[in-house]
């Protein structure tokens, strides 16, 4: 009775936990603006007091250019590769049993919670000239270290934990009588990943890769160690960034800092986009 007692002024309120509409909507409007769409306006408008010739000189320069090929290029690499081995090691982590598998799944977070300058410097060892990996490609004229392809491996090392730990979710959930009635109407192994598996999680492997794309776009601390910062070759924009400020250049700061930004946003819009096309076809599929 006394459920019941309870439960009926409840439905009359309404099920809602926390204060009314407008006053929780206003306070995630002002926390949101505070946190992120002040600071991003501020950096905006610091750049507008530039001219639109000082603007374009500053960020089409050869060298800034061949910052943005690096930066987003490797960005771009190293998330694809994240979003296929990425989703391969949460399929092995929830679909089988082995020893150390709990040991396996705790070194997915290790890029979270070990410090980036750490993760540069045992990268840069690791793959040096006269490091454990790097001295097996020496021989064959293949530098890791000091070179674009340094750049990518270390955008790989930080943006795995996005990919795993957004698709690990999705195969948890994922009903596996799908898949055997799949495999029990003659479907192949092959068939049953294309028409069972892999709709199921996509969606979540391109939110994994939007989001290892955005971390490895601005990632400074695990970068410039393995880089070796050799303009024109393997510099990172986040570090002409820094050498503007060390410069008192802020404008020209802000200047390329609005570029990386307006290029990341139209990714991430992009893959939005796709997600949400994704979603529509899939629901139109279910019916």
């Amino acid at each position: 009775m006394s459920s019941a007692v309870f439960a009926a002024p409840a439905r009359q309120r309404g099920t809602r936990v926390l204060p009314g509409f407008s006053l929780s909507l206003g306070f995630s409007i002002l926390y949101l603006s505070l946190i992120v769409l002040i600071p991003l306006s501020a950096l905006v408008f610091n750049t507008l007091a530039m001219t639109w010739d000082a603007f374009w000189s500053t960020v089409s320069s050869p060298r800034v250019v061949a910052s943005y090929r690096l930066s987003f290029g490797a960005a771009l690499a190293a998330a694809a590769v994240n979003a296929v081995f990425g989703s391969i090691l949460a399929w092995v982590l929830v679909r089988y049993e082995f020893p150390g598998k709990k040991l396996l799944d705790a070194f997915v977070d290790l890029p979270f919670a070990l410090p980036t300058a750490v993760a540069g410097i045992a990268l840069t060892a690791l793959y040096s000239g006269k490091g454990w990996i790097g001295q097996v490609f020496e021989p064959y004229g293949v530098k890791i270290a000091f070179t674009p392809i340094g750049v990518a491996i270390a955008l790989v090392f930080i943006g795995l934990p996005f990919v795993v730990r957004t698709v690990q979710p999705v195969l948890e959930e994922a009903e596996r009588e799908l898949e055997e009635a799949a495999a029990s109407l003659g479907a192949s192994r092959l068939q049953t990943f294309a028409k069972v598996i892999l709709p199921a999680i996509l969606p979540a492997t391109l939110t994994g890769f939007a989001l290892a794309f955005a971390r490895a776009t601005g990632e400074y601390g695990s970068v410039i160690f393995i880089a070796g910062n050799m303009p024109m070759v393997s510099e990172i924009t986040p570090l002409l960034i820094i050498t503007k400020l060390e410069q008192y250049d802020y404008q020209g700061a802000t200047a390329i800092a609005v570029v990386m930004l307006s290029v990341s946003f139209v990714m991430l819009f992009a893959i939005n986009l796709l997600q949400a096309w994704m979603r529509k076809r899939s629901s139109k599929e279910a019916r």
